[in-house]
């Protein structure tokens, strides 16, 4: 399935999202429907489990919109964010419900997270809009939405049906590194320590993959995608997570796709500024349909740069892009061993 057409405000591969008209009515006639019909001792649909409490509770966590107070361990989580169920999944927690970004994977889930779903089936929210009535119906007693975009009415909107946890304030949206991501949820999980394991392991990891290939320190490289506006392409800028993945090898972004993203995940060219891919020394395309291949290798322009006359790109595959595209702490061990031998390949030596 094509990623549906990206903005500012959404992740890529992502949606243009539709606000709807009465939102705040929606949500107490949600709560209303919820506390007159619904049986609170009911199962989560589907059969995700329950997470076991831990920690020490009340928790409170600071974020973009104020601050959290979560009472007691949750054990009914919904995921809102376009990647939270990763760090989730990984932290031994089944949400209730996740939130379908590309792909159309089973349960939302892509393979490097289906050991830990095991047999779960949560519900799967739609990516452009937030079904509250359907959310409240859940009985959640924590929304996860570090990676959601939320703006500020949406949140009041979620925490009007649950403890609802944003990103953090020093973060743009859908530019929280992986690490911050994994540690708040484990701390609203009560499982910090858990948390802080799991990102040594990778970070772990990471380190040990740039000492193997000591041919990408100091290299630079964009990652980019084709926009779905012919003619248009993106840009991914230094504060997002497919960058971040990069500089953690040893890689570098060009001062250049720094400045043109500015407070931004993202920066969008146009067709004739594609010679300023030719300033890295390798770019990566986030490209996973046929047709977005197409408009990469078929772009007279881009023919005629060096950088693709040489061969310093990568083209990836769908679940190297999806795994790329999520940045989370469940998929960059599989960037790890799928993806780092090919780009060690490709970078110019010497």
């Amino acid at each position: 399935m094509p990623a549906p057409a990206p903005t500012a405000r959404t992740p890529i591969p992502g949606s243009r999202r539709r606000r709807r008209p009465g939102w705040t009515a929606l949500v107490v006639a949600a709560l209303v429907a919820t506390a007159c019909g619904a049986d609170t001792t009911s199962p989560p649909s589907g059969d995700a489990a329950a997470p076991e409490a831990g920690g020490t509770f009340p928790v409170t966590i600071e974020h973009a919109y104020g601050t959290t107070e979560i009472a007691a361990g949750p054990q009914r989580v919904v995921s809102v964010g376009f990647s939270d169920q990763d760090p989730l999944l990984a932290l031994g927690v089944v949400p209730v419900a996740v939130r379908e970004w590309f792909g159309e994977q089973p349960d939302a889930t892509w393979p490097w997270a289906q050991d830990e779903l095991g047999d779960a089936d949560p519900e799967v929210l739609d990516l452009a809009e937030l079904n509250l009535e359907r959310i409240a119906g859940l009985n959640p007693d924590l929304i996860v939405g570090v990676s959601s975009g939320m703006t500020e009415d949406e949140y009041k909107d979620l925490s009007a049906i649950a403890p609802t946890v944003a990103r953090p304030s020093e973060y743009v949206d859908y530019g929280v590194p992986w690490q911050e991501q994994t540690r708040v949820i484990g701390r609203a999980l009560g499982q910090e320590d858990r948390a802080e394991e799991l990102v040594a392991e990778v970070e772990g990891r990471l380190v040990e993959a740039r000492e193997q290939h000591p041919e990408l320190d100091g290299a630079s490289a964009i990652v980019a995608r084709p926009s779905t506006e012919p003619g248009q392409f993106f840009l991914f800028g230094p504060d997002d997570s497919r960058s971040r993945f990069l500089t953690a090898l040893g890689l570098t972004i060009p001062t250049e796709v720094a400045e043109l993203a500015g407070d931004s995940f993202i920066a969008t060219i146009s067709a004739e500024q594609l010679e300023l891919l030719d300033v890295a020394d390798l770019v990566v395309w986030n490209v996973d349909t046929p047709a977005d291949r197409e408009a990469v290798t078929s772009n007279p322009i881009y023919q005629q740069l060096e950088v693709a006359r040489s061969g310093r790109d990568v083209l990836l595959d769908e679940q190297a892009n999806a795994a790329l595209s999520f940045g989370t702490v469940l998929s960059l061990p599989y960037l790890l061993d799928e993806l780092v031998p090919e780009l060690a390949d490709t970078v110019p030596t010497g």
